[in-house]
């Protein structure tokens, strides 16, 4: 084991000391009572709706100085793949290199919420937002 990972089972992810905590199957892992007793630093998973309560619970983890990647952004290489797929321009290299955006996205939305001073979670739904308009009024022009 290059990297000196370790599955640990069940709930006893609270128990330990540890970099990320990756929530990658079950949602509403981050809740009241989770929150408190995490030793972490940083939150990426892939489990969708990984906050209880996302208003709440981003706080908390804002105020306790742990890294939340909100899932919709930790997931959305498998989303830019469904949409080449979708659209018929699927291959692989083309898939890889707009993956390769979700990094400098993770950066974007860290320095928006530090500067903010608004919750990660907070910050990756005024992004998707800003998108969105730029999108519909890329779409209104043509």
């Amino acid at each position: 084991n290059a990297y000196k990972a370790q599955v640990i089972p069940g709930n006893s992810q609270l128990d330990i000391d540890m970099d990320i905590y990756a929530p990658c199957a079950l949602g509403a892992t981050l809740n009241s009572v989770s929150i408190p007793s995490l030793k972490c630093q940083v939150i990426a998973g892939g489990a969708n709706n990984q906050l209880q309560d996302e208003v709440e619970h981003a706080q908390m983890l804002k105020e306790r100085g742990i890294l939340y990647a909100p899932d919709f952004l930790i997931n959305s290489g498998g989303i830019i793949n469904v949409y080449l797929e979708y659209t018929g321009k699927y291959n692989r290299e083309l898939a890889y290199q707009k993956a390769q955006s979700i990094y400098d996205t993770c950066l974007e939305l860290i320095d928006r919420s530090q500067h903010l001073d608004i919750t990660t979670h907070q910050a990756a739904l005024q992004m998707a937002r800003d998108r969105i308009e730029r999108v519909g009024k890329v779409k209104l022009t043509f």
